[in-house]
């Protein structure tokens, strides 16, 4: 069965793919949206609800503090008054007049043991290890994972919760890992934070923490599992996962519970077999939309289905009415979703066409 879209709004956004198909769509529980777009050695801060009606200016460009430094995924306040960076040996929270305001110093992602550094700031080890931070939804903490150095020569990945204000360290966790890189993704609840470690192909980390103010409180679901956090909404109960290798979706509850598991649909005409991409979430607390195909290698065999957001069953394949959509989707909670056409720099906002499915 397909279902048709209705294409909402489409605004040309040069980098806007990252929005789609990397971590740099901000979303907040207040309902406002960011796009957070690396330009040359500045990060564009963008208000999506105010692109799509037409202001196309960013709301804030910032200086990236180590414009040698690729990596790492960023976050901004929720009144947009200030970044925090996910560095290479620090986390740096930065004004909007690009001002220094705070800096967390930690061990260095670098992946060579004992290799010496000049004390230039600006300089940037080998390798694209990376953490990320997240900047909480009330604006006062700020989540890291980081690495450290509890002894000389010594390495220990750490889940950190700042204070926003001035990144005293107001607790940690230690993690079993050895990242390749990672993303946050907060809990609509505003009280809990959801962290998902990628190490490549020795598999995906999945942690959720909370902190209460006076305790910091974690839990993981990786005994046996390998699954990567996607999203969460604030109408459903549950947050969903894939499988590292895209055999499967999951809902769970909180407490890693499965609510309901969807395995790999029936493969296309061209297909050998059909595996889940990366690219899904909530379209609204009762809609999951979710890709399947290899969108890296063959984004015009992307296909997008719509699932029931409590049982995970098939509602259908989308059909777009300009064609074929190449590449993921990004769905953005409120009954719409995302893609971008590469070619044309496009980003484009749809819904589910009226009495559609």
């Amino acid at each position: 069965m397909s279902i048709t879209a209705q294409l909402r709004d489409s605004v040309r956004l040069p980098g806007g793919g990252a929005l789609v198909n990397g971590f740099a769509c901000e979303s907040r529980r207040d309902g406002s949206l960011r796009a957070l777009l690396r330009n040359g050695h500045e990060l564009e801060v963008y208000n999506l609800h105010e692109v799509f009606a037409g202001e196309h200016a960013p709301t804030a460009v910032l200086p990236l503090p180590w414009p040698g430094w690729n990596h790492g995924v960023h976050s901004v306040s929720p009144d947009g008054t200030f970044a925090v960076f996910a560095g290479q040996r620090a986390v740096r929270a930065v004004g909007a007049g690009g001002e220094t305001l705070w800096e967390y110093r930690h061990g260095c992602w670098g992946p060579e043991s004992d290799h010496p550094h000049t004390g230039d700031e600006q300089e940037v080890c080998r390798g694209s290890e990376h953490g990320s931070c997240r900047v909480s939804d009330d604006g006062r903490l700020v989540w890291a994972h980081v690495v450290a150095e509890p002894e000389p020569g010594g390495w220990e990945e750490r889940w950190v919760v700042l204070d926003a204000r001035s990144g005293r360290e107001l607790a940690w966790l230690p993690l079993e890992s050895a990242a390749a890189g990672s993303n946050h993704l907060a809990h609509p609840d505003g009280v809990h934070m959801g962290l998902s470690i990628g190490m490549g192909q020795d598999g995906i980390l999945l942690h959720w923490a909370r902190w209460d103010g006076e305790k910091l409180t974690g839990w993981d679901l990786n005994e046996g599992l390998d699954r990567i956090l996607t999203d969460v909404h604030p109408g459903h109960p549950g947050f969903l996962t894939i499988e590292h290798y895209g055999a499967d979706l999951r809902l769970h509850a909180l407490d890693g519970t499965v609510i309901a598991e969807r395995e790999q649909p029936e493969p296309a005409e061209d297909e050998e077999e059909a595996y889940w991409d990366y690219g899904c979430g909530f379209v609204d607390a009762d809609t999951v939309i979710a890709s399947t195909a290899d969108s890296d290698r063959y984004p015009e065999r992307a296909r997008h289905w719509l699932l029931d957001a409590h049982t995970l069953r098939v509602r259908g394949v989308v059909a777009y009415p300009t064609g074929p959509v190449d590449g993921d989707v990004r769905p953005l909670g409120d009954g719409t979703w995302l893609t971008y056409d590469d070619k044309s720099e496009t980003l484009q906002r749809w819904a589910q066409a009226p009495g559609a499915g």
